[in-house]
């Protein structure tokens, strides 16, 4: 099987489409086999974003200027 002449009957059926139920289901098994980033990291990982989000809504942040000003000093 060659799968790149296979991939391109597909994008020409694809493209010949017209029916929007069968178009609904190809998004929704495309939905199916995407990863969501968040199911790929460790929990180390999200438990340091959790972290940041709660400081985050607590104001515990430093501006985005204030951090610039500090590390620009290294370019």
């Amino acid at each position: 099987m060659d799968i790149q002449a296979e991939k391109l009957r597909l994008i020409e059926w694809l493209a010949s489409l017209k029916d929007s139920s069968t178009i609904s289901e190809l998004i929704a098994f495309k939905k199916s086999k995407e990863a969501d980033w968040w199911d790929e990291i460790s929990s180390e990982e999200k438990a340091e974003i959790e972290e940041g989000l709660a400081q985050a809504d607590k104001g515990e942040v430093i501006p985005h200027e204030q951090v610039m000003a500090k590390y620009n000093k290294w370019r």
